[in-house]
């Protein structure tokens, strides 16, 4: 794992040392991601750069940089789960590969394969290739998006990209300027759709997706795409997944350092704990989990539990308000990242203690938009049924629902059943937008923000297909993923999801409809798996997740501090009414509603803004100079 940048400028509109500061510049804002060395390669028309975090091939001292004879250059950020066999393979072809880490396999196999090389990657990744015969960058990011991969062009033609947004910042190029349309939609998701970024002309390379630039333009390949909605669904077996999910964990559980495990103590942590044990009994991981006060949202004491019954050391991370701001800001600040998930907060503090032990954890993520575990899911397989009862009915059971006192507590009854009342009116899609929405419609009008509207870009059935293939497509990528990219790298820690594994997602896309929402039963298959490694109490404990005691804090100890990053001239920079933000506070305040989502929404801007809207600090500019002028390689 590593950062990755670059600076194209075809035509020498830049020359070789302002191309060079440039890529210094960059991979010293992005020093957190890659503790174990860095370096840059200046060529006619670019400079590219990379620091490393070692996970594997420990030896090799040398960041994920190659050069090749032909010239050709190769950076990436990630783990080629393949690249035994892509080796074997590629050497039995003539080909020579002299360093040992796992990414020296792709320099060779582009040149084998030429843009089909991706078809043959497994794992995560975000690369970048430059071609000298074809005087061509390529970008490429890996099949679900967990790795991100910035980049800008700018009129004149320089293309810069870079792992994170706090890089591109940080490059001496052209001002950013923020992208109001795409912030109306952050406040909707609480994340950037990709392309889309918070600022002007700033795009994403997309899961699965392979970007071209050269002189002729920008060009796009889609190598890959979600399966889910798109294949023949059949019966499956616990035999046939155990197979695939051990073979999952063994390969990126294949590292040459410690690593340990996020244990939260729902199902899907506890099962990969558990066959992690399994596949690897010789271990025993550290297991990190959050502890809150409030007793409604902690859950170590049930990943104690988990951890004590498969012999494994559990370490918990006290989370309080007090934590809040300055985490938050030094999130903003280190990497860029716009994203209004308050689980990033407990997140990035865990990691910070897992990364005094190891460099890499594994965790749960995908296993609810692979096998159907949100609560929208089982909102969406009953709607119909809603839908059928008689008009007045529905009504009045609006009202009673709407009434219903605000609660503190985690992911209540009484939450999810308000959800569930609205946008009975809209197609699948838009409905599980609006029960999941940051900021619901009604809100983004009183703040003077037009809602943005979406629509499924393949209309698939039945519609658990429609909704769970949105979540992959773009949740989990841009919001999900990112949080654990973000707040892991901050702090040089690699976050890894076995779910995700290749295999693992072509198996649960074949899941019918029952095999994942059963009733009232969420992840029914899952759940039934995980019953050949877990006692029922665990497996079928109720699903809570990662939450944190927002509304409670946000009208308690974080209540002043909520109420200045609200005020003020800042969130008018993206067209937000700061009036009525602080009105959306006063009736949190008071109780009448709870406003918390949307006011952890719009502090995150606030944040943001303030970041983005700030000057480069000026330590990147001068560490990048002193390199330079020293010959830091």
């Amino acid at each position: 794992m590593c950062g990755i940048c670059g600076i194209l400028a075809i035509g020498g509109q830049v020359d070789g040392d302002m191309r060079e500061s440039a890529a210094r510049a960059m991979l010293t804002a992005m020093a957190h991601r890659g503790p174990d060395g860095g370096q840059v390669v200046v060529r006619e028309s670019l400079a590219m750069g990379a620091n490393r975090l070692a996970i594997r091939s420990a030896g090799d001292d040398k960041p994920p940089l190659f050069e090749g004879d032909d010239g050709l250059v190769v950076v990436c950020n990630g783990e080629i789960d393949n690249h035994r066999e892509l080796r074997s393979w590629l050497l039995e072809r003539g080909h020579v590969i002299t360093r040992q880490t796992d990414v020296a396999v792709i320099g060779p196999l582009y040149r084998e394969r030429g843009l089909a090389f991706v078809d043959q990657l497994e794992g995560v990744f975000a690369l970048a290739i430059w071609d000298p015969a074809k005087k061509q960058l390529l970008l490429a990011r890996d099949r679900v998006g967990e790795r991100h991969l910035y980049y800008a062009r700018s009129d004149r033609g320089t293309t810069c990209f870079a792992s994170e947004l706090g890089a591109l910042k940080a490059a001496p190029a052209e001002p950013a300027k923020i992208d109001v349309t795409a912030i109306s939609g952050y406040l909707g998701t609480g994340y950037a759709r990709v392309p889309d970024s918070p600022f002007k002309g700033v795009c994403k390379v997309a899961p699965g997706e392979v970007v071209t630039i050269d002189r002729s333009g920008v060009h796009h390949h889609t190598y890959w795409q979600c399966p889910i909605g798109g294949v023949a669904k059949k019966k499956p077996t616990l035999k046939a997944f155990d197979a695939i999910f051990r073979r999952a964990i063994y390969r990126q559980s294949d590292v040459d350092v410690d690593y340990g495990v996020l244990l939260s103590g729902g199902v899907d942590s506890a099962l990969l704990t558990a066959v992690v044990r399994s596949v690897r009994p010789d271990k025993h991981p550290v297991t990190y989990g959050i502890r809150f006060a409030e007793n409604s949202f902690d859950e170590s004491e049930q990943a104690a539990a988990v951890a004590q019954l498969l012999d494994c050391r559990f370490v918990p991370v006290t989370v309080s308000a007090q934590d809040v701001p300055g985490t938050l800001r030094d999130l903003i600040a280190t990497t860029g990242e716009l994203l209004a998930d308050p689980a990033w907060v407990p997140l990035s503090l865990v990691a910070r203690r897992a990364a005094e032990d190891v460099r890499i954890v594994l965790g749960g993520e995908g296993a609810d938009e692979l096998f159907g575990g949100y609560p929208t899911y089982l909102g969406a397989h009953f709607a119909g049924y809603y839908a059928g009862l008689p008009s007045p009915l529905r009504t009045a059971l609006r009202h009673l629902v709407e009434r219903l006192p605000v609660n503190d507590k985690k992911v209540t009854v009484s939450f999810l059943l308000k959800r569930f009342v609205q946008g009975q009116q809209l197609d699948a899609l838009a409905r599980h937008l609006l029960w999941t929405s940051n900021i619901q419609p009604g809100l983004l009008h009183r703040l003077r923000v037009s809602p943005p509207i979406y629509r499924a870009d393949h209309p698939v059935r039945p519609v658990l297909d429609e909704v769970q293939r949105y979540d992959f497509e773009q949740t989990l990528p841009e919001a999900l993923m990112a949080k654990a990219d973000r707040g892991g790298m901050r702090h040089a820690l690699e976050v890894r999801a076995p779910f995700l594994d290749q295999s693992v997602i072509e198996f649960a896309a074949t899941l019918p409809t029952s095999a994942r929402v059963r009733g009232l039963t969420t992840k029914a298959f899952l759940k039934q798996y995980a019953l050949t490694y877990l006692p029922r109490s665990v497996v079928h404990r109720r699903k809570r997740g990662l939450s944190v005691p927002l509304a409670a804090w946000l009208r308690g100890p974080l209540l002043d501090w909520t109420e200045s990053r609200l005020s003020g001239p800042l969130l008018a920079m993206a067209g937000v009414d700061a009036a009525a933000a602080v009105k959306l506070l006063d009736e949190h305040r008071a109780r009448t509603h709870d406003h918390s989502r949307a006011l952890w929404t719009l502090i995150v801007l606030s944040e943001w803004l303030e970041w983005a809207t700030a000057p480069v600090p000026v330590t990147h500019a001068i560490e990048a100079s002193r390199q330079a002028s020293v010959g830091v390689p």
